[in-house]
């Protein structure tokens, strides 16, 4: 089967599941979580792929991946006890990944992502937060990223769109600009 149609259909499965017990905002959290844990260690997805790993460790390690010290919700347990019985565990970041945009289209959340020369200060972030969440008619998650590369400006990514008004854009679009009319003079 398609990697697509397996999470899509789970993820479908766990927001009804979630929306029954009114519990999708902490499965999003704890999706997020978990999605983040397979981003920051890679082995994880090759030990949950183990089939020599019982059962009982797997639903331990893929718990604290997905809250760390604290209790994992009785849902996220429900729906991870599931997906290990199908032998699915190999697809259970696709799953996080399909519920985590399932419930943005839900509750309309917009991600947006904030490059920029120096740290912002917390006000500042949210203000721009405030600001676009308005304009998107839609609450934000911003996050911000600092990279001295851009060389000044800042580069604004939000849902597919970007805004780039970076210095480092700006040169190179000058020097594409004075290529191209040198090429036509000689």
């Amino acid at each position: 089967m398609d990697i697509g149609i397996i999470s899509k259909r789970y993820a479908r499965a766990l927001m009804s599941f979630a929306r029954q017990h009114q519990a999708e905002d902490r499965l999003y959290e704890e999706c997020k979580t978990l999605v983040s844990s397979y981003q920051a260690e890679p082995a994880l997805r090759k030990v949950l792929e183990n089939p020599l790993l019982p059962r009982e460790e797997k639903l331990k390690l893929i718990c604290t991946a997905a809250v760390g010290d604290a209790v994992p919700s009785e849902q996220l347990v429900r729906f991870i006890e599931l997906v290990l019985s199908h032998h699915r565990e190999n697809y259970l970041q696709f799953m996080c990944l399909t519920y985590i945009e399932m419930y943005r289209k839900l509750k309309h959340v917009a991600v947006a992502k904030l490059t920029t020369t120096v740290p912002l200060t917390k006000e500042m972030e949210e203000k721009i937060s405030a600001l676009s969440g308005r304009r998107l008619h839609a609450s934000m998650e911003l996050r911000t990223v600092v990279d001295p590369a851009i060389e000044g400006g800042f580069i604004f990514d939000i849902n597919d769109y970007r805004l780039d008004a970076s210095v480092a854009a700006q040169i190179r679009r000058i020097k594409r600009q004075f290529i191209e009319k040198n090429k036509k003079i000689v």
